[in-house]
């Protein structure tokens, strides 16, 4: 096909297949297909796609049947296969310019270039990778960006090939360099500042090199075991020696500690109980690692995490202040906490204090032999060191189980910290709170939970604590209850984010819960709050869910006094039962049980109650996992009021059960037919008259 009379002719057949009408696009697309064998039509198709002057529709479509045909004829062994000419024409005019305008053909691009690499890279096109190098760090943004993303799609899909030769070829071409390339790109940011537009462009190199390893070590973690002693100086170097200061950054920081978590936790690495049952690449690669994590590098690592890496920042300490629940909704979880360095180093401490806690025990248990005794408050740097090292002891907790006595340290120091009023002790305090919950299920007396509840009194009395979820004896609680209930609400009424309102309502509902029918005397403050909460959350359905199960604890609290609740709490089961209302997708589960919760603590059926009932069907018509629960309502209005139930909705539920026969298991129709059993004998005689009823009703 000679390419300057061609090009025309394929552009116009090209600009026919993107039409809409079909008698132009079929000829179109059958004469592409004929053309598809034909030499110098990919060499067409390529003049076509670069030409940024033709229609975005028309060089899309010539990138796809180029794509197309790499997959099937760029093979030698092909029907039809391309020539070597013909290819290596093609393969430098692929990288002849990363200036691609529009993404998605850039990305389309990147692909069939990656397509390329995967048959001929290196032996054939051994000028790709050094080209893609290059052309990342050109000062044009478009052509940078277009490289990066040609870089990104090439080594991810070198990195997948199987064959022992070509992963060799792949590690040998591209990943044996990789560590000096990323050496290189780091010591050159040492002389940028941060923010220059170079640094930002080495900054995303560097990145891109990193998830490569990530990627490669994900996927094929025997064919990374040459790598796994380099990978590990090298994050180790950077991220826990001075090597790094002045270079890393946080982004490279996260990868690189993610690249050391990935090797010590990866299961390929880890020998069977039995050593005969390991394989020998098992065994090699778990030989690497321990010669590697020697008790000075174990101690190192484990030193600065906890002194470097744990201490709370000026940024953080600032947020606190200007903004505590803010700070503390990040801390526990938020949306930029999960990207951010603090949990990731949280969990490189969590894993690599499980791999080799008994060399590293001993470490941690020094650093905090070394604290004992309150810290002299000027010194912040000694109080947030403190910080760090109660925050490694709560990582490590059921690590340490053998290891700390923790009611003596409890009793001899922690409480004693816990009533250090002073402001500047603020961060010790909310730590060892913090500690004492993750502690207070591994390790913790329970006759020394009456001085816990004490001090945590007297913290929220001072508006000083992070709320946390305590496991308690309801006995050593009670006298605790109203003084607790009351900060606790009046926690609830100050705070304003919603995540916080929600922790909040949890723990108040777990106290619920506990003591049940003894929280009657308190519970007036929050029945009147909670109908305004409710108001205010409409458009957060979360905190909508925490408000139901806070009112399905003080239903079951309140008993048969939650009827003075009727008037807030049907509009509620109303609107969270009703299918037809959005919020149901998120409000259902709960405001079932709350439904059902409400009838079984119901002294009568009131016409209210009788009405939501309505909402039943559409229920029963969706036939899903809530079905059970519905069929428990049903149940708990025969038993209410059988009469008075069945005379109102005894049809609807034949057309309901009778629809539901077609669909469902045998242990459905079960239910279906007797409204679940019960075992108790008083309930029988009421449920069988009530069938009675219901089966005179369908015969009308």
């Amino acid at each position: 096909m000679d390419l300057n009379s061609a090009s025309s002719i394929v552009l116009q057949v090209l600009t026919q297949a993107t039409s809409q009408d079909t008698a132009v696009l079929k000829p179109a697309e059958e004469q592409l297909k004929q053309w598809e064998t034909q030499p110098g039509f990919y060499s067409v198709l390529l003049n076509i796609f670069t030409n940024h002057a033709l229609d975005v529709n028309v060089r899309w479509l010539a990138v796809l049947y180029f794509k197309n045909g790499i997959d099937r004829y760029w093979r030698r062994v092909a029907p039809h296969a391309l020539s070597e000419e013909e290819k290596t024409t093609l393969r430098a005019g692929l990288i002849a310019n990363f200036n691609e305008p529009v993404n998605q053909i850039a990305t389309q691009i990147s692909v069939l270039i990656a397509k390329v690499a995967r048959v001929d890279c290196p032996r054939q096109w051994p000028e790709l990778i050094p080209t893609l190098l290059e052309s990342v760090k050109v000062q044009d943004d478009l052509r940078q960006h277009r490289a990066l993303l040609t870089f990104y799609h090439v080594t991810k899909t070198l990195a997948s090939k199987r064959l022992a030769a070509d992963r060799k070829l792949f590690y040998d071409g591209f990943l044996h360099a990789l560590f000096e390339r990323l050496k290189q790109f780091l010591e050159c940011s040492r002389n940028i500042r941060t923010g220059n537009v170079c640094r930002d462009r080495l900054e995303k190199t560097i990145i891109l090199f990193t998830k490569v390893l990530l990627d490669f070590l994900d996927q094929h973690p025997f064919s990374f075991t040459p790598l796994i002693q380099r990978s590990l100086e090298f994050a180790v170097s950077y991220v826990f020696t001075e090597a790094g200061e002045g270079v890393v950054f946080e982004r490279f920081i996260v990868q690189c500690m993610n690249l050391i978590k990935m090797i010590v936790k990866n299961y390929a690495y880890k020998p069977s109980k039995y050593i005969e049952d390991s394989s020998p690449e098992t065994l090699e690669a778990h030989k690497i690692k321990t010669a590697f994590f020697t008790y000075p590098t174990l101690m190192e690592i484990c030193r600065r995490l906890v002194t470097h890496y744990f201490l709370l920042t000026e940024e953080e300490l600032t947020m606190w202040e200007e903004d505590p629940e803010g700070f503390t909704v990040e801390e526990t979880g938020g949306d930029s906490w999960k990207y951010s360095l603090r949990p990731c180093t949280e969990v490189l401490f969590i894993d690599i204090f499980h791999e080799y806690n008994q060399t590293l025990t001993p470490v941690l248990l020094e650093m905090v032999h070394s604290l004992q005794g309150t810290t002299n408050l000027e010194d912040t740097s000694a109080i947030l060191i403190k910080d760090a090292v109660y925050n490694a002891v709560g990582l490590a907790a059921y690590e340490l189980f053998d290891s700390v006595d923790f009611d003596q340290w409890f009793k001899n120091q922690l409480l004693a910290e816990l009533q250090v009023s002073h402001n500047r002790y603020k961060p010790i305090r909310r730590r060892v709170i913090w500690l004492i919950g993750q502690w207070i299920s591994v390790k913790f007396k329970s006759d020394l939970r009456p001085m816990l509840y004490e001090a945590i009194r007297n913290l929220l009395q001072d508006q000083d604590l992070v709320v946390n979820d305590f496991e308690f004896r309801t006995d050593q609680f009670l006298p605790y209850l109203e003084s607790m209930f009351t900060l606790l609400f009046q926690l609830l009424q100050e705070v304003t984010e919603c995540d916080t309102k929600m922790h909040v309502l949890h723990v108040l509902s777990c106290v619920n819960e506990r003591v049940n029918v003894q929280i009657r005397p308190y519970v007036g403050c929050l029945v009147q709050y909670l109908p305004l909460l409710w108001k205010q959350s409409e458009e957060h359905n979360m905190l909508r869910c925490a408000i139901l199960t806070t009112l399905i604890h003080l239903v079951q609290g309140l008993g048969a006094e939650s009827k003075n609740l009727y008037p807030f709490l049907l509009p509620i089961i109303q609107l969270s039962t009703d299918v037809s209302q959005p919020p149901h997708v998120y409000l259902l589960e709960d405001g079932l049980e709350l439904w059902l919760v409400t009838l079984e603590n119901s002294p009568c059926l009131t016409p209210e109650l009788l009405r939501i009932f309505q909402n039943m069907s559409a229920l029963l018509e969706l036939s899903s996992e809530n079905l059970k629960n519905c069929f428990k309502i049903i149940n708990a209005y025969v038993f209410l009021s059988s009469t008075e139930f069945l005379q109102t909705y005894a049809v609807d539920l034949c057309r309901s059960f009778c629809e539901l026969l077609k669909d469902i298991t045998t242990e459905g129709q079960v239910q279906a037919l007797k409204v679940e059993y019960r075992e108790n004998v008083k309930y029988l005689d009421l449920q069988l008259q009530a069938f009675v009823f219901l089966q005179d009703f369908s015969q009308d």
